[in-house]
């Protein structure tokens, strides 16, 4: 990776700027295929499967068979990883999962609480290709199972053989998702936000994807169709000192690098020593990868910076609002309660972000792009709408009334006013 060593703050923008995405022709293809899909429905995206995945098909609904067929060919070593995977996941989302708040009396008479209550219908989306992310499958399904939504659908596309993958098959049926469609791209967000006769629409749309899925869903909310957050290509950050493993932080950067050549990652370090010790463990392990050309890809377009201190890393760390930020340093728990930004944080030489991405717990839909900011990861209040509730007794609207009623006149709106009004006079009538 190239080596910037002691940068002033004027170039902190420049060298933190992420990889600038080709929009204009994605945009215009993905207004094509949404309107295709809501022209013509199911006949466009059997059409788009023969186009884009070579693939065959005479209906779009996964069936039971295919689930079970599909089940028989995963590994009894593979399924017994994503049971463990799973309880993990199930057990950290329930955990931080709040249905009921506290009823909270405000003054006499006036109590207010809150609820959350299941979105009605929400549609998973999960890649294919040659990493299809069955992983996400939990991240996903788990939330919802434990949110309750009335209906879940997920998308994924297929092989040329007209088959979703088998592993993503087996974990969602262990997830409890029993409407699974063969539908991927834009495509897929398409027939999700608009519905066709096998598709349903849904209220809220999960899950990662390519540029086009991305804008495809940009333009979903653009109908009234929630997402769970804005999404760029995946990026990793490391604050790491001297003491750091240099084969750690490369093996690090390297797993987030084989996500895709526009991936980014990026090392803050007070070390020019380590710096250097990282470059050379990346070109030793670099060599041994399957995606080899994909990682080298992203690592040439990333940076590592050597900053005056540690301090300075933590300031750059949350002027960047990592997606994943990983702080291998000697006191990296001290480190990790000053970060003000991110995504999710990987605390110590031993927390690899693989363990977050499969099954530590946490959920591994995260926002990226600098959206950290202001976005949170999926959790399972991403799949619930939190309703307010409140309830006035007589004395309650005669303790409140009068200040809403000079609060309504000052604002001009009278029949605001009323509201309280015949319901004060009414309770003097009775007096």
């Amino acid at each position: 990776m190239n080596i910037i060593t002691n940068p002033d703050s004027t170039q902190q923008q420049q060298l933190l700027e992420r990889p600038q995405q080709e929009r204009a022709h994605v945009d215009a293809a993905v207004k094509d295929i949404i309107k295709e899909v809501r022209d013509n429905g199911d006949l466009a995206l059997i059409s788009y499967a023969a186009t884009f995945d070579k693939a065959t098909l005479t209906s779009l609904q996964v069936t039971d068979a295919e689930i079970q067929a599909a089940a028989a060919t995963v590994p009894a070593y593979l399924k017994a990883a994503i049971h463990t995977a799973y309880d993990n996941i199930y057990k950290f989302h329930k955990a931080c999962y709040t249905i009921d708040y506290p009823v909270v009396e405000t003054m006499p008479g006036i109590t207010c609480w809150r609820k959350s209550l299941p979105i009605q219908n929400v549609g998973l989306y999960i890649p294919g290709g040659s990493a299809p992310l069955f992983s996400t499958v939990l991240m996903l399904a788990i939330p919802a199972k434990i949110a309750g939504n009335k209906k879940v659908v997920l998308c994924s596309p297929t092989d040329a053989s007209g088959n979703i993958n088998p592993v993503v098959l087996y974990t969602a049926n262990l997830c409890g998702v029993k409407e699974i469609y063969k539908a991927g791209g834009a495509q897929a967000i398409a027939a999700m936000t608009y519905g066709t006769y096998s598709i349903p629409a849904v209220d809220k749309i999960f899950g990662p994807g390519n540029a086009y899925v991305t804008r495809a869903k940009e333009l979903a909310q653009q109908q009234g169709v929630a997402i769970d957050m804005p999404a760029g290509p995946s990026e990793v950050l490391i604050i790491a000192d001297e003491t750091a493993n240099p084969d750690f932080v490369a093996a690090d950067l390297l797993a987030q690098a084989e996500h895709g050549p526009d991936s980014q990652v990026i090392l803050l370090t007070d070390s020019a020593v380590l710096a250097q010790a990282v470059n050379v463990a990346l070109d030793v392990q670099l060599s041994s990868l399957s995606r080899k050309r994909t990682a080298q890809q992203a690592i040439e377009n990333s940076k590592t910076i050597v900053l005056n201190d540690i301090a300075t890393c933590i300031a750059w760390s949350d002027v960047y609002a990592p997606e994943h930020l990983i702080i291998n340093t000697a006191n990296a728990d001290e480190i990790a309660n000053q970060i003000q930004i991110a995504g999710s944080i990987f605390i110590g030489a031993y927390t690899c972000e693989s363990l977050g991405d499969y099954a530590s717990g946490t959920n591994h839909t995260l926002p990226t792009y600098g959206y950290a900011r202001n976005y949170s990861g999926v959790s399972v209040d991403s799949f619930v709408n939190k309703v307010t509730y409140q309830k006035a007794t007589a004395q309650g609207i005669q303790n409140l009334g009068p200040a809403v009623e000079k609060m309504a006149t000052a604002e001009g709106l009278d029949a605001h006013k009323n509201a309280v009004s015949v319901r004060l006079k009414t309770l003097e009538i009775n007096e």
